[in-house]
């Protein structure tokens, strides 16, 4: 076995993932993202560069970690640094920044913001790279359901023109949470003010991270999830990576749907990485797939083999539930317009009528196919008193130990894989729900295939 068996092994999980789950991934992007592609600075250099523009601030970011400040406190005191700096140099510093009720870590944001907006490329084609504009290329065909970010720049936004930037306190507003939107949960360059900087600011994060966590359940429960540009050893990752456990409850287990992509720059042909790897985190083990590549091709090739949004722009299908969220929110119950409940009745009970309401065509009669195989892993899951469909997998696995036989294989009285066009969805019969119940209880079965 060499690296490209093993990026072959890798690539058949990942298609493996999204045929199970039936949805687009989810993509958390960190610094090192940005860092690979226009060498953008990491936390411990956005901190040298701010202190060596500062002439206020007395000692190198080394001194300071040296007393065992965390990185978010030495932003404390270097916000003061940089607020006596600017009364003191009123002219290196916008106007409305010098306002009574102008937060005091305005001016050291507003440092930030001029850094890493001077670096930022417009758009994908400004990095260096043919390489690299390759990748970026690939990342744009994954044309993930959702991102979300810690990065104050906007290079994610010049690569996903189509997605609409939510920053900062605006996530958790009620009508978020749609598709084709990036999260900015540390805040953005372009409103430079709301950054999350300094321990002030994480400190006033974490209180309300419990709300995020919650909007983020969704994703977590129903999506693949890649995390590009993270060490395994960040604290923002392992604070996301710590509410996911809670959240699906693992007890250890590996959990099936997450990916953690890591650049490793010395990888060989000969080589065979771990296709696991395991976090200690508030004293759990959490255990995650993990994937280094030197080259992310291939990688972002395999999160993008079952796109089922080709000629579909994200704007169309996020204007289109941002108009039913209302619809359904406050137009109707305020009677501001007129509504045919026997239409809307109608519609919502027959899965051919509902595209229909909404001027989508089908594109064939898959209502006998509908019963005979009504769920999707989740819902078996879910039939076997389960909350997602991890659990449902695990059985077929250990079904597929004992026996031999993989019911996901072929299309059979327990399962059938429906594919329209690229896509790919694996659909399940209720005979598999008594099937697996027998496992899960230890019970005897026949696998009548």
């Amino acid at each position: 076995m060499n690296y490209s068996v093993y990026e072959a092994d890798v690539t058949s999980d990942i298609k493996e993932c999204l045929n199970e789950l039936g949805t687009q991934p989810v993509l958390f992007i960190g610094s090192g993202l940005s860092k690979r592609y226009f060498n953008a600075p990491n936390w411990i250099e956005l901190l040298e560069q701010l202190q060596k523009a500062c002439p206020y601030v007395p000692h190198e970011v080394g001194y300071y970690l040296q007393d065992g400040r965390s990185l978010e406190e030495i932003g404390s005191e270097f916000t003061e640094y940089y607020r006596k700096w600017a009364w003191d140099n009123r002219g290196k510093f916008p106007d409305k920044l010098f306002e009574a009720s102008t937060p005091k870590s305005s001016y050291i944001k507003f440092m930030i913001a001029s850094i890493l907006d001077v670096i930022t490329p417009d758009s994908i084609h400004g990095v260096q790279s043919e390489q690299h504009l390759s990748e970026l290329k690939n990342l744009q065909e994954i044309q993930p359901h959702a991102i979300i970010t810690t990065n104050y720049d906007m290079f994610i936004e010049n690569i996903f023109t189509d997605y609409q930037p939510i920053i900062g306190q605006r996530i958790l507003k009620p009508d978020t949470m749609s598709i084709g939107e990036i999260f900015k949960i540390h805040g953005s360059t372009n409103e430079f003010m709301d950054l999350v900087f300094n321990k002030e600011d994480y400190d006033m994060f974490l209180k309300k991270k419990k709300y995020l966590s919650a909007k983020l359940l969704t994703f977590f429960a129903e999506h693949p999830l890649l995390f590009i540009g993270y060490s395994a050893n960040d604290k923002n990752i392992q604070r996301i990576l710590s509410d996911i456990d809670e959240i699906i409850s693992t007890d250890g287990d590996l959990i099936p749907n997450i990916y953690f992509l890591e650049y490793n720059k010395n990888l060989t042909e000969n080589d065979i990485p771990s296709k696991e790897k395991v976090l200690f985190i508030n004293n759990k083990e959490i255990r995650i797939k993990y994937i280094e590549a030197k080259n992310f091709d291939w990688v972002f090739q395999a999160f993008s083999a079952n796109k089922a949004w080709d000629n579909v722009h994200p704007k169309l299908l996020r204007a289109l539930l941002a108009r039913t969220y209302k619809l359904v929110r406050s137009d109707i119950p305020r009677r501001s317009v007129e509504v045919d409940f026997d239409i809307i009745e109608r519609a919502v009970s027959d899965d051919q009528s509902l595209p229909k309401l909404y001027g989508v065509a089908m594109l064939d009669d898959p209502s006998q196919l509908n019963l005979q195989y009504p769920y999707n892993l989740t819902q078996i899951g879910e039939q076997l008193g389960y909350t997602s469909w991890h659990s449902a997998n695990r059985l077929i696995e250990l079904m597929y130990k004992k026996t031999g036989v993989n019911i996901k294989e072929t299309d059979n009285k327990y399962h059938i894989l429906i594919k329209t066009g690229k896509t790919e969805m694996h659909k399940y019969s209720k005979h598999v729900v008594e099937l697996l119940r027998a496992v899960d209880k230890g019970e005897k079965y026949t696998i009548d295939l």
